[in-house]
């Protein structure tokens, strides 16, 4: 028998707050002003990953002059972290979510690819300071997802087992990340034909709506 649900790990871009079109807006027009021009499908390849390996991943396939990739990455952060301080939108039911997990008694982090500057810039923008226990990011991590280590950590900085943990991810790698870590996953199903595949998680909704304790403590 498995153990009992105690904590509730979520993700961060594309499941807390809608910034995954703004990403590839940003990463599009950011890698295009060092000459490397990007379709949808193409930035849509990288999704998940830390920003630091999307970068290096680009200069490695089509090397540019002049700037160097960590002050690509540091641009595409500081676009990132202004667009959320100014416009961040959280997603439909995320907030309701983060009170449902507390409400069932779960403790909550936040296991994101995302920099820990992006984090708190959406922690703030969405007034969940005081309902989240516990920020990681995969910035401060050997490797990012789909390597568990965020989710790892995230659990470590709970006090809790991983398999105690219930995730939420909308990422292929994300979700790969999570179960990794012996985590139980719920996907979250993004919008678009390049969302990508999620279906190894092991349940999987449509919104955040759908969320309830019963969903969050279930073991099956």
């Amino acid at each position: 028998m498995g153990r009992t649900i105690t904590a509730c790990v979520f993700d961060m871009d594309g499941v807390l707050i809608d910034t995954e079109p703004v990403w590839r807006e940003t990463e599009h027009d950011v890698f295009a002003r060092v000459g490397v021009e990007l379709t949808d499908a193409q930035l849509r390849e990288t999704w998940g990953m830390r920003i630091e390996e999307v970068v290096d991943y680009r200069y490695r396939v089509r090397p540019w002059n002049g700037i160097r990739p960590r002050a690509v990455e540091r641009e595409i952060i500081r676009e990132m972290v202004e667009h959320v301080r100014a416009h961040g939108v959280p997603m439909p039911g995320a907030v309701e979510a983060i009170h449902t997990a507390r409400d069932a008694g779960l403790r909550v982090a936040i296991a994101s690819s995302s920099s820990r500057e992006l984090i708190e810039a959406v922690v703030e923008r969405l007034r969940i300071g005081e309902l989240v226990d516990a920020v990681c990011s995969a910035d401060d991590e050997e490797h990012g997802k789909p390597d568990p280590g965020v989710y790892l950590s995230a659990a470590r900085a709970l006090d809790v087992m991983p398999s105690s943990c219930v995730a939420i991810e909308d990422s292929p790698v994300g979700v790969t990340a999570a179960i990794a870590a012996g985590m139980r996953c719920i996907g979250l199903r993004s919008e678009g034909a390049l969302a990508g595949d999620i279906s190894h998680a092991h349940v999987v909704i449509d919104s955040l709506l759908e969320i309830t304790a019963e969903l969050l403590i279930s073991r099956s």
